[in-house]
């Protein structure tokens, strides 16, 4: 589910906030087995069910095997945004981590997401290395655990919640049930 199409027919402003997913996943990654060792989880079976929710959603979703550390590619995506290409930067790194299983830790791999996206490459990779923006996704963490999130993706309206993948109807009910203002046609 895009937020383009709620954005298309509802009266909203979409704010991305940042959310520890592992934080603690080295910059290498880890395996999907090492990173859930020692609780009774299916992985197999988890992975199966994202799939299918995936393709219901009509998202591309290739097979995984490996986690990988997002808080780097959070702090860029602040830089994105306040650039005015936050929406294309988060479908980047959707696709370079989702769909081509790339290691979205690594500076290098996160630098060549924004040039494709055409922001430049040497802001980019100053913006990494200084961490720039680590204070606001550091702020944006205890935003997410103020709110009691626990998965990705997470819709919040004035404190209430939808989290997980819902399909657009789930997420048009909420949007009503908050107050949202359906645009004219």
């Amino acid at each position: 589910m895009r937020i383009e199409q709620l954005r298309k027919y509802y009266k909203i402003e979409a704010r991305w906030t940042a959310f520890p997913l592992h934080p603690e996943t080295p910059e290498e990654g880890l395996s999907l087995e090492e990173l859930f060792a020692g609780r009774s989880i299916n992985v197999k079976k988890i992975m199966s069910h994202l799939k299918q929710v995936a393709d219901e959603l009509g998202l591309p979703l290739r097979e995984r095997k490996k986690t990988y550390n997002s808080r780097l590619a959070q702090e860029l995506a602040k830089w994105a945004e306040r650039e005015g290409r936050g929406d294309p930067y988060h479908e980047a790194v959707f696709r370079a981590y989702f769909v081509s299983g790339k290691n979205i830790g690594k500076i290098d791999e996160l630098v060549d997401l924004t040039k494709s996206i055409g922001l430049p490459e040497e802001k980019a990779r100053s913006v990494l290395e200084l961490r720039t923006f680590k204070e606001v996704v550091d702020s944006d963490w205890d935003r997410s655990r103020a709110l009691g999130i626990t998965a990705v993706p997470s819709f919040v309206v004035d404190h209430q919640a939808v989290i997980g993948f819902q399909p657009y109807e789930v997420l048009e009910q909420f949007l009503r049930t908050c107050g949202a203002k359906r645009r004219n046609s």
